[in-house]
């Protein structure tokens, strides 16, 4: 079982009041979240459309937590520069959207960012197999990514057991996202 002091809070930005959005950020930090996450996603890679780097630019400036930008875009190397430029402190891609991997990861840990990998549902654990070395994030998702709301799928357990595994060694964060709740939290952290 995973030790709580090493579990963190992450609200995502999605669940914000849009229309208040650094009081909102203030307040996450204010309550004791350890990061926010910020789902950025491109209306390609996921069908749904969020935000970019100028409303990044805003949150950073509402709060001085870590900022976790989740990419669900298509060809993330494109839009890398923006982000880097926005002061992020952590990137994560997924695996399926970069054509290399390891040259992706390896730009955004060049520019000082933690670089991290997000595993869809169907993405085998095994896909960080040969870039741990450059991951200080492996995101699984327990949703399809791209809609908020949907319920936690409990068949992604096993998978965060064996990203656990692989990373056994490793200085490297795992990050469950999607479907979390009191529920299930245990079963999440119990997982890896």
């Amino acid at each position: 079982m995973v030790s709580e002091a090493h579990i963190q809070i992450a609200p995502s930005v999605l669940a914000a009041d849009f229309s208040n959005l650094g009081q909102q950020g203030r307040e996450a930090t204010e309550a004791g979240a350890d990061l926010i996450h910020v789902d950025v996603m491109d209306g390609r890679f996921v069908p749904n459309i969020s935000l970019g780097e100028v409303v990044v630019d805003a949150i950073r400036r509402s709060t001085h937590l870590p900022l976790n930008i989740h990419l669900m875009i298509a060809e993330p190397d494109q839009l890398l520069p923006s982000f880097i430029k926005a002061s992020t402190d952590q990137i994560i891609v997924h695996a399926e959207a970069c054509t290399h991997l390891h040259r992706t990861l390896a730009h955004i840990a060049d520019v000082g960012a933690i670089a991290g990998v997000a595993l869809n549902p169907h993405t085998p654990a095994d896909v960080i197999s040969h870039v741990r070395d450059l991951l200080g994030i492996v995101l699984v998702m327990t949703v399809s990514p791209g809609f908020g709301g949907q319920a936690y799928i409990h068949a992604m357990e096993p998978k965060i057991a064996e990203v656990a595994a692989l990373l056994d060694g490793y200085d490297c964060d795992i990050e469950v996202d999607g479907g979390i709740n009191a529920d299930n939290v245990k079963t999440v952290t119990e997982a890896g």
